[in-house]
């Protein structure tokens, strides 16, 4: 049973929630992973994938998830079982919200991770650490990094203790100003590092190879890693946009807010990729080098640049930024769930979720070490809260929210609300009870088979 036990927090202004739920989209799957997919998956046809799942998929999934959470009000397990009892469906529904929470907080485990890596990178990076290494240099200082139990354990605690701090102080005060500090910063930061590009070559090379378009690689493989991609970077599936629009006022016009936040999403992630691939260009590296694209590659790189320590320690600054934007919405609804459905405060809700997480962080940081010969199914604990989450929870959870709001919700008050014309509101009913739940069927199906 909720305990009520104060007015439920709001945001402060539209805008304000729009650079949160940027802020959470645009993570390291913005700046980290979409680089890397981009190199694996066909360059310009993945962009081109990417974009049409954006829109497709994507977009109305993010809005059916703010619209639960306007209408519900609470932590995500009570806002689908309130709203689907009164719309006459049974409060098992709530099950959704609990799944998402779930795999929020597995996420943010192994997330809080990487985001230590990127931690120690600032560091290693403006101290010139790599400057004259060769690849296999660079590659090993990385390896004993992640050899390095007490090394990653201390970077995973204090990306945990800085994303805890910022939940803990609140909705407003805590997620709202830090993502009215740091996306702005974030967008410098990028500015400065593309105009870098601009200057000093590569950047020609690295515009053909996102935005020329080359259908003849556009195939079934890289269709499915820009879906399951498009349907990670924005936040959906993790209970994390069911929270956020839990604090949204009914004044907020979700359409067009959604549109904001998937352009900007976008922008920002095709300007990480004009501020990555400039660089490994014009220092002969390889496009398709995987995740190691971040840590290995181009640390190579900034060693051999004359500005590299300036230009590498500005990268993994925006690397930590956008990950903190994305890490505080990962806590938030396991906080939320705790502060409204126990007597805690959101300080002591907060310092038990982050507890929580950051032990299974432990765990997973291990699998790279100590624990690195005990494996669930074959991968170890790292790689399998990975596959777990983004592969079988994140697009189950996603497609049970659509669902419920294409299928179980009354039609009519959706429309209402979202202010939809008749014709409009017939393409919205397309996509979002045939477009976006057969999409994410696929993809989930494809990849039990293979």
């Amino acid at each position: 049973m909720a305990i009520n036990k104060q007015e439920h927090a709001q945001w402060s202004s539209n805008f304000g929630f729009v650079l949160a739920a940027v802020g959470s989209a645009v993570g390291l799957g913005n700046i980290w992973k979409f680089p890397y997919m981009v190199g694996e998956s066909g360059g310009s046809a993945f962009v081109i994938a990417y974009l049409f799942c954006l829109a497709l998929i994507g977009f109305p999934i993010l809005v059916a998830e703010w619209l639960v959470g306007r209408r519900g009000q609470k932590n995500p397990i009570n806002t689908f079982s309130d709203v689907a009892a009164s719309e006459g469906k049974s409060r098992s529904w709530g099950i959704v919200g609990a799944t998402g929470i779930l795999g929020g907080f597995l996420i943010l485990s192994f997330y809080s991770v990487i985001g230590g890596w990127a931690l120690n990178y600032i560091t290693k990076v403006g101290s010139g650490s790599f400057a004259g290494q060769d690849g296999d240099s660079v590659a090993a200082t990385f390896d004993a990094m992640l050899a390095s139990a007490g090394t990653l354990t201390i970077w995973h605690t204090v990306f945990m203790a800085i994303t805890a701090l910022i939940v803990g102080v609140g909705v407003t005060k805590g997620i709202e100003n830090t993502a009215k500090v740091l996306m702005p910063l974030l967008g410098v930061i990028l500015f400065v590092i593309v105009g870098y590009n601009v200057m000093n070559g590569g950047f020609g090379q690295a515009v053909n190879y996102l935005f020329a378009p080359d259908l003849s690689k556009l195939n079934g493989d890289v269709m499915l890693a820009a879906l399951g991609h498009a349907f990670f970077t924005l936040s959906i599936g993790m209970g994390i946009m069911v929270a956020y629009g839990s604090y949204l006022g009914r004044e907020v016009n979700l359409l067009s807010t959604a549109r904001t936040v998937v352009i900007l999403d976008t922008v920002i992630a095709l300007a990480a990729g004009l501020a990555i691939f400039p660089i490994i260009f014009n220092n002969g590296l390889d496009p398709a080098s995987g995740p190691g694209l971040i840590f290995v590659s181009l640390p190579i790189a900034f060693g051999s640049m004359g500005a590299g320590a300036i230009i590498g320690t500005l990268f993994f600054l925006l690397i930590t930024f956008a990950a903190v934007t994305s890490s505080i919405s990962l806590l938030e609804p396991t906080v939320e769930l705790l502060e409204e459905r126990t007597p805690m405060s959101r300080t002591v809700s907060t310092i038990v979720a982050s507890i929580a997480v950051w032990l299974l962080g432990i765990a997973a940081l291990l699998s790279f070490n100590l624990w690195s010969d005990f494996t669930i199914m074959g991968n170890g604990i790292f790689d399998a809260l990975d596959k777990l989450t983004s592969k079988f929870m994140l697009p189950l959870t996603g497609l049970a929210a659509i669902i419920f709001v294409g299928w179980k919700m009354d039609q009519r008050s959706i429309q209402q609300e979202l202010g939809l014309s008749n014709g409009t509101w017939q393409l919205w009913q397309i996509i979002a009870k045939f477009v976006a739940p057969i999409a994410v069927l696929i993809v989930f199906v494809t990849t039990l088979i293979s």
